[in-house]
């Protein structure tokens, strides 16, 4: 797709053109709930609507993994105010 010449007397930016349908389809898809459907890409997990093409910015998966450190538990222990006994006559 190549914009006309301009000795014709106007010029034309097909992708602005297919940037707005698309735009346009995929808000009207969003009111009615997209069909969306889970894509692997390459180091990355996303969410794509196999109606109108709509992606999600998705997970980065590609990533090293997180050590743990290997920690022992500490006990919660809560302090409880001291009452005194209620004596009943």
């Amino acid at each position: 797709m190549k914009p006309t010449d301009s000795a014709q007397g106007h010029t034309e930016a097909p992708g602005v053109i297919v940037r707005v349908g698309e735009q346009v389809r995929q808000f009207i898809c969003g009111l009615h709930g997209h069909d969306t459907l889970l894509h692997f890409g390459e180091g990355r997990v996303s969410l794509l609507c196999s109606s109108c093409g709509y992606e999600t910015p998705g997970w980065d998966v590609k990533g090293s993994p997180a050590h743990r450190q290997a920690t022992t538990p500490q006990p919660r222990v809560v302090p409880m105010p001291l009452v005194s006994e209620r004596r009943v006559a």
